[in-house]
């Protein structure tokens, strides 16, 4: 059986059954469930990865499987299967998932597995269920084939979508276990098109916070209020108005804002050229509603290597239906400040809560609760080899060469094994294509494009051990 047909069945027969029930399980991230050890889910969740890992690697010599729990963290499941070719390749995952979300369509939700038209609908298949099957797949494919590969390690954390604060305390733990990979295989990122393989360049950083205004200490009339006492609204939108400007979405603060590299430039404007007006067409835009600027280059670079704000969450004020006639006492917004790759988080995240909080208007009680900012991460240039092996595992796969972009979100997980391991290569990739909407309502897995991504994960190990 070849590669690719090994592929195709094991998905078929064996891991979408699973993927399938893994949809199934509430396994919220503990940002958004902090009781997640009581409820079980995410225990649930790891148990399924283990029972169906087990199963697949029951019969490699030397291969094993442990989850790995310190005091008061999430588990990490840690898979290590010896190679018969120099080197150690770390593959990284993970199986918490972002919460509900509303919007759904008809027939199907977060927790509800549904296929439709070649795609797995439901939270958490792409995002990130899928890698932890498509890398033990991609090395099983190797191994029945009588094809080298080096020593693979598996980390499937669960707790990327909180922002991997429990992931640094597992890989000092695991740091001996581990060793110095000199590659590094990473599931979690997206795709232009479901066409080619897209390899992740560079992805953004981030500084999130709670502004909070407030004028009273309780709601008052606004037949009695307005006029005399300022709008906690007013002013949060004026201190806003202050880091972003409110009609182009420019960000205000020179602290935000780095050099983006020539070659980081030259892929976005190849990248323009493959996917024209899909960058912004993709989104389910509403109505008549137009992207930012005209020029797809200008977009992809405000999506990778620019400052770009998002109102995430308010608090403070009542539904439409239930708002009487009272000036309400405070407001409080949650904001998500995306981060160009090389910025620096901690700067960046002290320069807004300066500008947010300098001299409140009216003296009003003014706080930006910051939480901790997340850097971005930007690849090393890629060894010759690895550009040689992604084409090739690309062209095998989808017909095409491979592509390149940043991608505008996080995976806290690459800044850090770049930090400690600055020697090596990486490949960074997912499926999270076109109207996928990770995070959002009707997240789907693109399942042609995962087999796909499969069998380039393992042409890309198979050119790794001949190198």
């Amino acid at each position: 059986m070849s590669v690719s047909k090994f592929i195709e069945t094991m998905w078929e027969d064996d891991i979408l059954p699973t993927l399938t029930d893994y949809i199934r399980i509430p396994n919220k991230s503990p940002h958004f469930d902090p009781a997640w050890e009581a409820h079980g889910h995410m225990e649930r969740a790891v148990a399924l990865f283990e029972n169906w890992a087990r199963r697949r690697i029951g019969h490699i010599e030397g291969a094993t499987l442990e989850v790995v729990r310190l005091p008061k963290r999430t588990p990490l499941i840690f898979i290590e299967i010896p190679g018969d070719a120099k080197g150690t390749v770390l593959l990284y995952g993970h199986l918490d998932k972002q919460p509900e979300m509303a919007g759904w369509a008809e027939g199907t939700g977060p927790w509800v597995p549904v296929m439709k038209d070649d795609k797995l609908f439901g939270r958490g298949g792409a995002d990130d269920g899928y890698a932890m099957f498509a890398s033990l797949a991609a090395i099983l494919s190797l191994r029945e084939e009588k094809k080298k590969h080096a020593r693979c390690v598996i980390c499937i954390e669960a707790c990327e979508e909180s922002g991997s604060y429990d992931l640094p305390y597992y890989i000092d733990h695991l740091a001996p276990r581990i060793g110095t990979p000199d590659l590094v295989v990473c599931l979690d990122s997206g795709c232009g098109n479901y066409d080619q393989l897209w390899l992740t360049t560079s992805l953004r950083g981030i500084a999130m916070g709670q502004l909070k205004v407030r004028v009273l200490t309780e709601g008052v009339h606004s037949g009695d209020a307005s006029g005399v006492v300022p709008s906690s609204f007013r002013i949060a939108r004026g201190l806003i108005s202050r880091i972003e400007d409110e009609a182009t979405g420019q960000i205000k603060l020179d602290e935000l804002f780095v050099q983006i590299p020539p070659d980081r430039m030259e892929q976005a404007r190849a990248a323009a050229k493959i996917l024209g007006d899909e960058v912004y067409t993709k989104m389910p835009l509403a109505g008549s509603t137009k992207p930012m600027v005209g020029d797809v280059t200008e977009l992809i670079l405000n999506r990778t290597w620019r400052p770009q704000l998002a109102v995430t969450a308010m608090e403070g004020y009542p539904l439409p239906e239930n708002g009487g006639n009272v000036l309400l006492p405070y407001t409080t917004a949650k904001l998500s400040m995306r981060l160009p790759p090389t910025c620096d988080a901690m700067k960046a995240t002290m320069a807004i809560k300066s500008a947010l909080e300098e001299k409140a208007p009216y003296d009003a009680e003014v706080e930006f609760d910051a939480e901790d900012g997340q850097s971005g991460w930007n690849a090393p240039s890629l060894a010759p080899w690895l550009e040689t092996a992604l084409n090739k595992a690309s062209e095998a796969a989808f017909g095409k060469p491979v592509a390149f972009m940043g991608e505008g979100g996080s995976i806290p997980f690459m800044g850090m094994l770049g930090e400690k391991f600055p020697g090596t290569q990486f490949v960074v990739t997912g499926v999270l294509g076109p109207h996928s909407n990770a995070h959002g309502p009707n997240e789907f897995l693109h399942i042609p494009t995962a087999k796909k991504v499969t069998a380039c994960i393992a042409s890309v190990l198979e050119d790794h051990a001949s190198r």
